[in-house]
């Protein structure tokens, strides 16, 4: 399997673990404690450069439940981006002569 399918499928399941907070009442928010800053590290490992150390940030936010936003998807978000938005930006445009 191609290296970036494989990192699609982590970021899936990154996403759902970062999920379970809202299937186990309770323990979600301590869960989402411990989530928060390992889901930060593992997007920045992830992913590269200014773009790695964004999503970090996002990642981190996310997770800990800030403004509502834990449920979501970063890692998968951030694999859309990487190998569909961010690849077109870098494609060189034919310059009319």
């Amino acid at each position: 399997m191609q290296s970036k399918y494989k990192k699609l499928l982590l970021s899936i399941l990154y996403d759902a673990i970062g999920m379970l907070s809202f299937v186990i009442p309770g323990v979600g928010e301590f869960m989402d404690i411990l989530w928060a800053p390992l889901s930060a590290y593992l997007i920045l490992k992830m992913y590269k450069g200014t773009f790695g150390k964004v999503a970090s940030l996002i990642s981190f936010g996310e997770e800990a439940g800030f403004f509502g936003t834990d449920i979501i998807p970063t890692f998968t978000l951030a694999w859309l981006y990487e190998n569909f938005i961010q690849k077109s930006e870098t494609i060189p445009q034919e310059i009319d002569s």
